[in-house]
């Protein structure tokens, strides 16, 4: 993998969550915050949506080293997962969205692309993995494309669909926006 391949890839994910987060901003609060399922294993978009911002925190700090190690026990891992109480509302989740976009970005910024075809090790309870940094890179757009589907359904079931998510379509407006 190169360096401007992941990068274009994570131009594409982040033109995506824009179009969710403005239509999840379209939402009522009440819309937002209830517990519907279309049977997702999701409880809501609220949760969908805090299910996506923790897996971006967590591969980013999973990449950065935080799991280099075993932390003292398995509370101590759970205690790293972002929570619903934590975003009762959605503009506290938009503001830690955003930086968590930004934290990400400053990750990859400084990747080389040894580093990016290298391998990480990190440590979970009870394992120690190894994976390919651009693999891992990659699982947070997958992960976040099947969730953003599962918010899009809901979403749309509330009248606010978020439009289609093709990557040609993202081309195609970058090009006309002069960016190739």
């Amino acid at each position: 993998m190169k360096i401007d391949e992941i990068k274009l890839m994570y131009d594409y994910n982040d033109w995506a969550d824009a179009r969710i987060l403005a239509a999840c901003a379209r939402v009522s609060p009440a819309q937002y915050a209830a517990p519907t399922s279309l049977g997702t294993g999701r409880e809501g978009l609220r949760a969908t949506m805090i299910h996506m911002l923790d897996n971006m925190w967590q591969w980013r700090i999973t990449l950065q080293g935080y799991y280099k190690e075993a932390l003292a026990d398995e509370a101590a891992y759970d205690a790293t997962e972002l929570h619903e109480d934590a975003f009762p509302t959605f503009a506290a989740l938009r503001e830690r969205w955003m930086t968590e976009q930004r934290e990400l970005w400053a990750y990859i910024d400084t990747l080389t692309e040894d580093t990016l075809n290298s391998k990480i090790r990190y440590v979970i309870p009870g394992a120690v993995r190894e994976h390919v940094v651009w693999h891992i890179l990659l699982d947070v757009i997958l992960h976040a494309m099947q969730h953003r589907s599962e918010a899009a359904a809901l979403m749309t079931m509330y009248g606010q669909s978020p439009g289609d998510y093709d990557f040609t379509l993202f081309l195609n407006e970058r090009s006309a926006a002069g960016r190739s």
